[in-house]
C-alpha cells in the first residue's frame, strides 16, 4: 500500500531517511476510498479492525466489512441530508461506530468533528455556534443525550441528531428528536459515490483545542492530513501487516487519529479497540494478554499506572514495540517498564495542529526523556524569542518552515479566527508555542508551554475554561489557574482564588470540594482543580495581568 504514496518504503538510517522521505501526493486524495477500499480489493480477507469492550463482546472487521459498512452509513447519512462541507459533531466514545461514521464523512467530503463525550451543554452551544455544526452522532448516554437536548434551543445550525446504541444496549429507545442509528442505517438505500467529493484542501477534519486565554480554537485539517500521518504508523509506531496495535486514546481527542486510524492502516495493521469506560492498568494488561497486542501506544500516564502492576500476573510475550506522547516521559518511568519488559519506549512529539513533527524512530538509540529528532516530513527550527536560531543546550520554541507549500499534516487555520491564526503562522513559520532544546547529538528536549496550557493524563486543559467555570460561583472573586507537577498525571491542575467579600474567613474543605463539583458542573468533568489554594490576591503585571508564571514558580520552590 504505502508504495503508492511514498517513493522510497523502507529506511535504514536516520541519514537514509532524511534524505529519502518523499511522498507521492495523488490528486483528490480521500483516505476512506484511496487507502481502506483499496485495502478491501487488494485483501479483502485482511483483518482491519478488532474491537471488544468490558462485557467480552467481540467484532471483527476485515477491509470489505469496512468497505461495505462505510458504505452503508455513508447512505445513512446522504438520507439525513448530510453533504460535502457538512459540520458534523461525534461524540461517540470507543464505540466502533466512530470508525465508521469517520470513514462514511470521508466519502461524502463532510467534516468530521470529533469530541469527548465530558462535553456540557455550554461546551456543546459553543462549539455548534463557532463551527455551524448541521448534525450530532451521539452515544445514547442519559448524560451524553441530556447535555445534546438541552443546548439544542442555542444551536440554530443543528438540523439532525443520530443517537447510538452501545452493542449491549442495541434496542435501547433514543429520546425524542434524535433518530436511531441502530434501526435505521442498515435501510439506507445502496451507496453511489458522490460525482465529486474533495479536493486536497477542502476541510475534511476539525478539532477544537484549549488555549490559555479564550474559548477553545478550531484547528482545520485538509484531506492530505490523513496522508501526513502514513509516518505516524508505517515509521514512528513500526507498524506493518500483521502487527496487532493498541493506542489508549478516547476518540474525542486528536490523539485517536493518530494511533487508531490513519497511519495504523497504511501499515495494514490490525487497529484494537477495548472499549470501557474507566482506565484501570489491570484491563489493559489483560487485553494486551488476551488478544496478543504486539505494538503499544499510550501517554506516560498510562505506563506510570502499569509499571506499578506485578507483570509476573501477565504474558506480554506477544508485545514487540512501545511508543508514548502527550507529555515528558521520566527517564525512571521508561527504565522501569524496560526492566519488566525488555522494550525501550520510544517517544514522539506533536499537536494538534501537526502529525509527528519529532520522533525516536526504529533506528535510532532511544534517549529517555527525549522526544528524539526532526521528521524530516517537517523543516523543523529552534528558535529563540529574538528569532535567531538556538545553538546546542539552548532553550527555544519548536517552530516549523513553511515555505511555498504547506508541509503535509500541518494545519490549514483556525477555522473563522484569522487573527489567531496569524498570531502563530507568520513569516514563513508555524510557531508551536512549544519549548525545547537540543542535545549535540541532535535530540529534542521537551521544556513546556510557552503559554499556559495544562497537560494532565494526556489532556490539554486550558486555563481560561477552567477560569470561567470557577468565576460562575458566588464565592469566587478571581482566580488563576496553573499547572502543579504530579508523579502521576504529569500535572494536575491547581486554583489560586481570591475569595469575594461574602466569603472571606469561610476558607474550608467544604468549600473546596463545594468549588470543584461547581466546576464539574460547568464543564467538562477532568478540568476540575485537584488543589484549591486561598489567597488575599493574584500576582499581577503592571496592565492588570495574572502573572501565572510567578504562581508556578513559587509551586515549584515550594
Amino acid at each position: 500500500m504505502i508504495e503508492r504514496f511514498l517513493k522510497q518504503t523502507g529506511f535504514t538510517s536516520e541519514e537514509d531517511y532524511k534524505r529519502n522521505l518523499k511522498f507521492i501526493v495523488p490528486e483528490n486524495f480521500n483516505f476512506a476510498y484511496d487507502v481502506v477500499d483499496a485495502w478491501a480489493e487488494e485483501q479483502p480477507e485482511k483483518q482491519a479492525l478488532l474491537w471488544t469492550n468490558e462485557q467480552g463482546e467481540e467484532l471483527r472487521f476485515t477491509f470489505k466489512d469496512l468497505k461495505e459498512q462505510t458504505d452503508q452509513a455513508a447512505s445513512y447519512y446522504q438520507s439525513l441530508g448530510i453533504e460535502r462541507g457538512d459540520m458534523v459533531m461525534l461524540i461517540l466514545k470507543r464505540h466502533y461506530q466512530w470508525w465508521l461514521s469517520m470513514l462514511a464523512l470521508h466519502k461524502l467530503g463532510a467534516v468530521a468533528i470529533p469530541a469527548t463525550h465530558m462535553l456540557t451543554k455550554h461546551d456543546i452551544v459553543y462549539r455548534n455556534e463557532r463551527a455551524g455544526v448541521k448534525a450530532i452522532l451521539c452515544v445514547n448516554d442519559e448524560y451524553v443525550t441530556t447535555q445534546v437536548k438541552a443546548a439544542m434551543a442555542e444551536s440554530p445550525t443543528v438540523k439532525v441528531l443520530v443517537a447510538v446504541n452501545s452493542l449491549a444496549e442495541t434496542n435501547k429507545a433514543v429520546p425524542e428528536g434524535f433518530h436511531d442509528w441502530n434501526k435505521e442505517w442498515k435501510q439506507a438505500p445502496r451507496f453511489e459515490r458522490p460525482s465529486f467529493v474533495n479536493n486536497n484542501d477542502d476541510t475534511m477534519l476539525m478539532y477544537f483545542t484549549s488555549g490559555t486565554s479564550g474559548e477553545p480554537k478550531m484547528v482545520a485539517h485538509d484531506f492530505l492530513y490523513a496522508l501526513g500521518h502514513l509516518t505516524t504508523g508505517v515509521f514512528w509506531h513500526n507498524l506493518h501487516e500483521n502487527s496487532v496495535h493498541l493506542t489508549v486514546a478516547d476518540t474525542g481527542w486528536g490523539k485517536a487519529v493518530w494511533g487508531k486510524l490513519y497511519g495504523q492502516w497504511f501499515a495494514g495493521a490490525t487497529v484494537f479497540v477495548y472499549d470501557h469506560e474507566k482506565f484501570t492498568a489491570e484491563k489493559i494488561l489483560r487485553q494486551i494478554e488476551k488478544y496478543r497486542i504486539t505494538s503499544f501506544c499510550a501517554p506516560p500516564t498510562i505506563y506510570r499506572f502499569m509499571i506499578h502492576e506485578d507483570f509476573n500476573n501477565y504474558d506480554l510475550s506477544s508485545l514487540q514495540y512501545c511508543t508514548t506522547a502527550g507529555e515528558a516521559l521520566e527517564p525512571a518511568v521508561f527504565e522501569r517498564f524496560y526492566q519488566l519488559t525488555g522494550i525501550k519506549m520510544m517517544e514522539g512529539f506533536g499537536q494538534t495542529e501537526t502529525t509527528m513533527t519529532l520522533g525516536t524512530f526504529p533506528w535510532m538509540a532511544p534517549k529517555p526523556g527525549s522526544m528524539g529528532k526532526p521528521n524530516p516530513q517537517y523543516d523543523i527550527l529552534l528558535l529563540k524569542n529574538n528569532g535567531a536560531k538556538c545553538e546546542d543546550g539552548e532553550k527555544g520554541e519548536i517552530c516549523i518552515r513553511v515555505g511555498k507549500e504547506k508541509p503535509l499534516g500541518l494545519f490549514k487555520c483556525y477555522y473563522r479566527d484569522e487573527d489567531k491564526t496569524e498570531e502563530v503562522w507568520h513569516d514563513g513559520l508555524y510557531h508551536t508555542g512549544d519549548m525545547a532544546w537540543r542535545d549535540a547529538d541532535g535530540y529534542y528536549w521537551f521544556v513546556g508551554r510557552i503559554d499556559d496550557v495544562i497537560k494532565s493524563s494526556g489532556y490539554r486543559i486550558g486555563p481560561f475554561e477552567v477560569e470561567s467555570a470557577l468565576m460562575t460561583h458566588p464565592a469566587v472573586m478571581e482566580c488563576a489557574i496553573t499547572g502543579v507537577p504530579d508523579p502521576i498525571r504529569g500535572m494536575v491542575v491547581k486554583a489560586t482564588v481570591v475569595l469575594s467579600k461574602e466569603w472571606q474567613g469561610k476558607e474550608s474543605e467544604e468549600l473546596i470540594k463545594e468549588l470543584q463539583n461547581h466546576v464539574k458542573h460547568e464543564t467538562a468533568p477532568y478540568k476540575y482543580p485537584r488543589i484549591i489554594e486561598f489567597v488575599n490576591e493574584l500576582p499581577k503585571t503592571i496592565s492588570g495581568k495574572i502573572r501565572r508564571v510567578e504562581i508556578r514558580q513559587k509551586d515549584n520552590q515550594e
